[in-house]
């Protein structure tokens, strides 16, 4: 039984790219034994891993995570926006003077 999820394995697609890249003997060595220990081969572990690497560093990037105080105030704003201040016309004025809408 393999002690990791091979979670590339759930992409219903043909495996046709190939990706190539060099690394340091003690980081090979270390691939290979921790597949070895999960009864997998180097490519699944390091593709598996890579995998949920790239998907965890995209949901990151994706999603915001707000405490519920927080949530309450941007509600709040959105309920009851507060006058714009005279930095903020400024602001919206260079705007507009730098980006042309089609």
């Amino acid at each position: 039984m393999s002690a990791i999820s091979d979670a590339a394995a759930a992409v219903d697609e043909r495996a046709s790219e190939r990706m190539n890249f060099r690394v340091k003997p003690r980081v090979k060595q270390a691939i290979q034994r921790a597949a070895a220990l999960s009864g997998v081969d180097d490519s699944v572990f390091a593709v598996t891993a890579l995998y949920n690497a790239a998907l965890a560093t995209i949901s990151t990037h994706e999603h915001t995570v707000v405490t519920e105080r927080d949530f309450k105030a941007v509600l709040d704003a959105l309920d009851n926006p507060p006058q714009p201040s005279d930095r903020m016309r400024r602001a919206v004025e260079g705007y507009k003077r730098r980006v042309k809408s089609i």
